[in-house]
């Protein structure tokens, strides 16, 4: 079966040019109006998708690799862009809600964010860059934005540690949900909870509130808004890191943060 026409003729059309090339791989010039495909012949249009073939699959493969490639690249950073004008849009319930749980220093000249679901594995891989990020910097403000998205279970953890910040033990708690490797159950949310001192009773009443439910609902939106396509996102300075990243990343990000603060 032949490959319809249309899709071929835009295809090589539409990349050659975005690359510099022609059939003998020189500049190219713009290409016909697509008006002129109506003049030709059925036979004129089988002959014109053998050479398209030919030329891209025969003798230039790399030009459609390299097209491809390039669309991929404008895609990113068309969604880069979307997203960055998104988190300017929303800076205030990014970085000042009241509702989030803050930990590292306040008043830090750096402010590092992260949507994170206690569920997810990408997540606990950040954890120990966070930490020492923390540790070792103490001019870091770190705003905890907890984005259940991995299941019912998420949405429990998120609320316990949530509920947790009234029992003013939040970053104590959340650093021991995101130390357990297994899979998260009731019993063992219950347990880290009164292993790291807080009043169950309590905590599981502040859990139903519906405050509490709330936050978990506005950072689901939030993130919608901003980008959020999966766990970890951070946000560190103004700009936006999708996935895990290592200790030497988190540290770069902070350092480039904080020296684009000094430019300004």
């Amino acid at each position: 079966m032949r490959t319809p026409l249309l899709f071929l003729t835009a295809t090589l059309f539409s990349i050659m040019p975005a690359l510099g090339y022609a059939e003998d791989m020189t500049p190219a010039p713009a290409p016909a109006a697509p008006e002129a495909a109506k003049t030709f012949s059925e036979a004129d249009k089988a002959a014109i998708e053998d050479i398209i073939k030919d030329y891209l699959v025969n003798k230039h493969p790399e030009v459609l690799m390299q097209g491809m490639q390039e669309l991929q690249k404008r895609d990113q950073a068309n969604a880069e862009a979307k997203t960055k004008g998104a988190v300017t849009a929303s800076k205030d319930k990014i970085y000042n809600d009241p509702n989030t749980p803050v930990g590292g220093n306040p008043k830090g000249d750096v402010t590092m964010v992260e949507f994170f679901d206690y569920q997810c594995g990408y997540c606990k891989m950040s954890e120990e860059g966070i930490e020492k990020i923390l540790k070792d910097d103490k001019n870091v403000k770190f705003v905890y934005k907890d984005f259940p998205i991995l299941g019912p279970m998420s949405v429990t953890a998120a609320k316990a540690a949530l509920a947790s910040a009234r029992q003013n033990k939040y970053v104590k708690f959340h650093d021991a949900l995101m130390a357990k490797k297994d899979h998260l159950t009731e019993d063992m949310i219950y347990q880290i909870a009164k292993d790291v001192g807080l009043d169950v009773d309590k905590l599981k009443k502040d859990m139903s509130d519906d405050a509490t439910a709330k936050i978990v609902q506005d950072n689901l939106t939030l993130g919608n808004d901003v980008g959020v396509r999966g766990t970890p996102m951070f946000i560190i300075g103004e700009q936006v890191y999708p996935g895990a990243l290592q200790p030497e990343q988190l540290k770069k990000a902070v350092d480039d943060a904080r020296a684009a603060t000094k430019k300004n």
